[in-house]
């Protein structure tokens, strides 16, 4: 049972490594394909199951577009988007609006809070031109 646990675990940092060297958010697809044909490839349903278990221990952020699909990103990438609601297509904001807001013992219980989330939803340029 070791073996296994430490399999996970570098699937786990594989990921993880894979996430904090893009450029952006990546979906598990995406994550997938990168890495087809390398060592530790690993399935689709392996790679969302280890992007799951990243998520539940605060090291990896997950949003989700109006489409359905998961973006993830490391946990330390504070980005905040706008998104269209009609296309999905997302800008992101330059400066986190909510970065200095300090929450309190009796707001968060007994949480410890290790990340935040923000976003916007509206209507772009181009989708609010054809209405």
């Amino acid at each position: 049972m070791e073996q296994q646990g430490s399999t996970g675990t570098q699937r786990q940092q594989l990921l993880l490594e894979e996430l904090q060297n893009s450029e952006s958010e990546m979906t598990g697809q995406q994550l997938h394909r990168c890495l087809e044909g390398q060592p530790g490839a690993m399935g689709l349903a392996t790679v969302y199951r280890n992007l799951r278990k990243l998520h539940q221990q605060g090291k990896v952020r997950c949003r989700h577009l109006p489409t359905g699909e998961a973006l993830y990103a490391p946990v330390d990438r504070d980005q905040h988007h706008l998104t269209c609601v009609s296309c999905g297509t997302t800008q992101t904001l330059q400066q986190c609006p909510i970065h200095e807001m300090n929450v309190q013992a009796p707001e968060t219980g007994n949480f410890k809070l290790i990340f935040h989330t923000l976003e916007f939803f509206g209507l772009c340029n181009i989708c609010r031109t054809k209405r």
